[in-house]
């Protein structure tokens, strides 16, 4: 059938026709949390700052201390702190609209990056990307955890990262239900065990903060200088794909309206791009920790999370009782983040599989590959050449997040050339969209290639400005050079019903998917191409044969502004 379908308004009580067996997708959405699809109102009762608080007890890893302990010994304390407010600034500015096209739309990033440039199957590449952060944030998260362990209780390195894999197994089977309650009942304590320590190391010896502001670095003369500065931000910067973890959290806001608008906002800002604050707080407070430890373990152990507050706690409190709580410590940081970095990674395979392979194997499956890979590289001792690894990474991350966020600003708000609404649905993009895939591989690739040294020594601490810079420009010419036109397959999804309600939040309407025959809220369906009923998104990603999936509309043009 390749006319236009009929636009129909189904009733949700319709008799549903007969569908080929095997069409359903996973019954208990519950429990997969929404993997692939907006995310309903029905599901979304958290206040909007107990989405805030559970997504903020994501950002509990202790990496930060270890990164900004390796920048401020290797730079010096001026470098470290230009390096860590220049990349908290990138962060914050790129983050923003990113977390609230997720608030508003209540859609995670793979399906904002799938209507912002990159078209349904091209942000299959950016996916694997942010997969790959969230297992190599896991390993690291992990190692810090294995060194608490073989502190505290003599554990070898590889039972404790074996422990660290799998005690988080657990926590991530319910998603979100489960981890709002784990991150706003440990987040209290964790917050007094980090910043106790260091207050009472600034209230009882004021000196340690001059020691620590004068600190040199180990090949640098004290002084403030551009190269040093970059190469750090560099490292920071692959911090930037943390948005897309706090994004899985931020989906699930209720619908902004004017009685909660003020909390609404408050809480989107605090745990999306607010994230970084608290993240640039941590580096800072690593290199004061590695500063002031370092004469007594050296400057390989002073990296060391669990090193690092094990000697503050050591300067407040009886011996006997300094271990113990380090580990502690650690133990919860890095539970509140893996379960994030398992969950998130989950979501991210997940996504790029169903739509590859057009067969949905179940979020779990994916939680055990990202934890294989987690596993591997903690094995591999990834902690030992920590800086090396985020440094490349950061390339990558910086190019897709600059490239979705600058579409978003740019191209839908200042140029109206991409829709306005975000898309993700199956049959309404083209399967790539040269706009955000040509900018973010052109801008990767310099970026890589500079860091790698291929255009000289000089160039090579400006790779992830080069990364930036190139995504920023390269993406809104893209645009212009393509009309637009490359953005919506349809612009219309033959519902003859609006998806938003009218405070311009996704509608709460509920009708029944015909083929796996569960209900879903209207932005997720569309009309079906042979059957004239509604189809789910994850049926359509399901379609191997097609059959569901709206035919192209010769007619349609830009929907900028939609």
């Amino acid at each position: 059938m390749s006319g236009e379908p009929q636009l129909i308004a189904p009733t949700g009580d319709q008799e549903p026709p007969a569908v080929r067996p095997g069409g359903a997708p996973a019954a208990d959405e519950t429990l997969e949390d929404y993997t692939l699809r907006f995310a309903p109102r029905s599901y979304r009762r958290w206040t909007p700052m107990v989405v805030a608080t559970t997504a903020l007890g994501g950002i509990a890893y202790l990496a930060d201390f270890s990164i900004g302990a390796g920048i401020g010994l290797t730079h010096g304390t001026g470098n470290a702190l230009a390096a860590i407010a220049l990349a908290a600034a990138v962060i914050f500015v790129t983050g923003f609209p990113l977390a609230y096209y997720s608030a508003r739309y209540n859609i995670d990033l793979d399906l904002i990056t799938r209507g912002s440039g990159f078209g349904y199957y091209g942000s299959v590449l950016t996916s694997v990307i942010f997969a790959s952060f969230t297992f190599i944030f896991f390993a690291l998260e992990g190692s810090i955890m294995a060194q608490g362990l073989k502190l505290g209780f003599g554990l070898p390195l590889w039972a404790g990262y074996l422990v660290s894999t799998l005690m988080v197994i657990p926590l991530v089977i319910y998603g979100m239900k489960a981890l709002s309650k784990l991150q706003v009942w440990t987040t209290p304590v964790w917050l007094l065990l980090m910043a106790g320590p260091l207050l009472h190391l600034i209230v009882t010896d004021p000196g340690t903060v001059d020691r620590w502001l004068a600190y040199a670095g180990t090949g640098g003369d004290g002084g403030v200088n551009t190269a040093s500065v970059l190469l750090g931000a560099g490292v920071c910067l692959s911090l930037i794909a943390q948005i897309g973890e706090q994004i899985d959290y931020l989906r699930f806001m209720p619908p902004k309206t004017r009685a909660n608008r003020r909390t609404w906002w408050t809480a989107v800002v605090m745990a999306g791009p607010g994230w970084v604050v608290l993240g640039a707080l941590k580096q800072a407070m690593g290199v004061f920790l590695a500063v002031y430890i370092l004469s007594e373990v050296g400057p390989v152990a002073a990296t060391e999370p669990i090193q690092q507050f094990r000697g503050a706690f050591d300067a407040m409190m009886p011996s006997w009782l300094v271990v113990p709580l380090a580990v502690v410590l650690v133990v919860i940081s890095q539970i509140k983040i893996n379960v994030t970095n398992a969950y998130s990674g989950s979501l991210a395979w997940t996504n790029s599989v169903t739509r590859v392979s057009k067969h949905y194997p179940g979020r779990m499956v994916f939680v055990l590959v990202n934890l294989a890979f987690a596993l591997v590289l903690m094995e591999a001792d990834m902690f030992s050449f920590l800086n090396s690894i985020l440094g490349f990474y950061s390339n990558c991350a910086i190019a897709w997040v600059v490239t979705v966020a600058t579409d978003i600003m740019v191209n839908k708000y200042l140029l109206k050339l991409s829709p306005l609404a975000p898309e993700f649905r199956r049959g309404m993009l083209y399967a790539v969209n040269p706009v955000g895939v040509v900018s973010f591989v052109v801008a990767s690739g310099l970026s890589i290639a500079l860091y790698f040294h291929a255009l000289g020594d000089t160039l090579q601490p400006y790779s992830p400005v080069a990364a930036a810079l190139i995504a920023f420009v390269l993406t809104p010419l893209m645009a212009v050079a393509t009309k637009g036109r490359y953005y919506l397959r349809r612009a219309d999804d033959g519902i003859d019903e609006p998806p938003l309600d009218a405070d311009g939040n996704p509608s709460a309407t509920v009708h029944l998917c015909h083929v796996c025959r569960q209900e879903f809220e209207r932005p997720d369906l569309t009309a079906c191409r042979t059957h004239g009923a509604v189809v789910c998104s994850l049926c359509l990603s399901t379609d191997k044969l097609g059959d569901h999936v709206l035919p192209a509309d010769p007619m349609a043009v830009r929907a900028a502004g939609a």
